[in-house]
């Protein structure tokens, strides 16, 4: 049984072909295993690409453009379903609500915020939604790195990777989105760390 997988994505026309041709690639996958895409309705870069495929595949789409972004990322019209949301808090939220798991593909600053949120809200037992980052050419390997230093200094606790897969692997990616995981269970000292 198929499920909505939310894909975070770069929109960047600058980015390095085969960024994009991944992403095709990952829609096209998506829909071999008869899931749906949620995704930013843009359809440049690599956020058009992952639709593409995904639609290319046979799976159904849903795009979540906000207001102000509707021409510049030129929304996606072939989408399923394209949703026009008022601004970025309320196309995230709605991207959230009609999800059951989040994949990270390479992407810029606003797909690292869509990250981040996602993560701290799984870590505080928030949600029990699956969240993998797809990395396979290691853009996202700094991050790591700097989240794996936050750990040891203290800064971070080691659960916080209990709430996230990483990996190079398309089909190691949909498999994780595809388990059911555990709750994470939040302690007080959890949410005093992630307080801004």
């Amino acid at each position: 049984m198929g499920i909505a997988v939310c894909v975070f994505c770069a929109s960047s026309t600058r980015i390095d072909p085969v960024h994009v041709e991944f992403a095709e690639r990952v829609g096209l996958e998506l829909a071999r295993r008869g899931h749906t895409l949620v995704s930013g309705g843009g359809r440049i870069s690599s956020m058009g690409a992952v639709a593409r495929g995904a639609r290319a595949g046979g799976a159904r789409t849903i795009g979540v453009v906000p207001e102000a972004l509707r021409h510049v990322e030129v929304s996606d019209e072939d989408s399923d379903e394209l949703i026009i949301t008022p601004d970025m808090r309320s196309r995230k939220g709605e991207m959230d609500r009609r999800s059951d798991a989040f994949l990270v593909l390479p992407g810029g600053i606003g797909t690292l915020e869509e990250l981040f949120e996602i993560w701290t809200s799984r870590t505080l037992g928030m949600h029990d939604k699956p969240l993998v980052v797809l990395d396979p050419l290691g853009v996202y390997a700094p991050l790591r790195e700097l989240a794996d230093n936050l750990t040891e200094l203290g800064f971070a606790r080691p659960k916080i990777f209990d709430a996230i897969g990483w990996t190079a692997d398309l089909d190691e990616a949909l498999d994780l989105l595809e388990r059911s995981r555990p709750r994470i269970e939040a302690t007080p000292e959890d949410f005093t760390e992630a307080q801004p």
